[in-house]
Order: structure tokens, then C-alpha cells, then sequence
């Protein structure tokens, strides 16, 4: 299997000579899983052209990692909150590639990953977990190798801030 990066829109060339495409986000480009041929004399399957997104692969990742018990939540602390308000607004989606980054290349990715963990999991463990979960996923989805996913803890989830009681015994009277 073959992959290659394709523009979806027409390229326009910029000052400095380069094309870039029209219509695309910067950082939004899709990879060609397969060049495809055509002809009526081709097989079916292979007639035409198969792209993913790379926004794609933030949400399958993004997904897998949120599936793993211990994985309170995703992203930096300014994206949760915005998450947050966004979450609240009627008619609103949640944000599922909130906290991933990746890169795509011809036929491997690249995956980062920022949690939040519930107080008293095994970090390291939510981690291993995590990765599997995610690469498993994404090759299954896209047929792309994940080369590596770095999964970076920036807050542990404590029960007192759902508004619960703490749960520890005073020393003193």
C-alpha cells in the first residue's frame, strides 16, 4: 500500500514561488492512501483515488484515548475551559480532538497527546494503556503506521472538584 500527500482544492503559487493549496487550512492537508487507476478494464476497488484528512486521525485518536478508564479528560488547561463553555452551549458538540496533535506523513503518523487523569490510577499504566488503544485504532481506521505516541499528563482529577466531600478523616477535633 502506497500513501502520498494530495491537495484537495487547486494550488495557487504564493511570493516566494511556492503552491499552496486553495481552501485548505494550514495544517489540514489529507493523505492518498491509494493512487488508484481507472479504466473500465480495472478492477472496481481500484478504480479512484482514497484520501484521509488529517483531522481524521486527530479524532480516531482522540476517541481511543478517551475510551481507556482513568482518562478523566484531554487538552491543556485552556482548552478544557473553553471546552467547557462550548460543551454548555446548546446545540454544541463535544471537542474530541481536543488535546491531540498529529503528524501525517506519506504512511506513518506521528501522535501527541495531552490528559488529565483521575486522582489515584496508575499514570504510567493509563499511559501504556492509552497507546495501545490508540495505535490499535488508528491503524485499523486509517491503514497508516504510528510510529510513536507521546502521551503527556498535565493534571490529575482530584474528587473535590466535582463539589464532593473530601473523603479524608480530619487529624484534628
Amino acid at each position: 500500500m502506497t500513501t502520498q500527500t494530495v491537495p484537495t482544492a487547486s494550488t495557487t503559487s504564493t511570493d516566494k514561488g511556492v503552491s499552496a493549496p486553495q481552501g485548505l487550512k494550514t495544517g489540514q492537508p489529507t493523505t492518498a492512501l491509494s493512487g488508484g487507476v481507472t479504466g473500465a478494464d480495472q478492477p472496481a476497488a481500484d478504480r479512484g483515488r482514497t484520501s484521509i484528512a488529517d483531522v481524521v486521525v486527530v479524532k480516531v485518536a482522540g476517541i481511543a484515548a478517551r475510551e481507556i478508564p482513568g482518562v478523566y479528560d484531554m487538552g491543556g488547561g485552556l482548552s478544557r475551559t473553553i471546552g467547557a463553555v462550548r460543551d454548555r452551549v446548546p446545540g454544541g458538540r463535544p471537542n474530541v480532538g481536543r488535546g491531540v496533535k498529529v503528524e501525517v506523513g506519506e504512511r506513518q503518523t506521528a501522535i501527541d497527546l495531552d490528559l488529565v487523569v483521575e486522582y489515584g490510577v496508575p499514570i504510567t499504566d493509563v499511559a501504556r494503556e492509552v497507546r495501545e488503544n490508540v495505535i490499535s485504532a488508528v491503524e485499523r481506521v486509517t491503514g497508516l503506521d504510528v510510529v510513536e505516541v507521546n502521551v503527556t499528563v498535565n493534571d490529575v482529577h482530584l474528587p473535590e472538584e466535582d463539589g464532593e466531600a473530601p473523603t479524608t478523616d480530619s487529624r484534628v477535633e
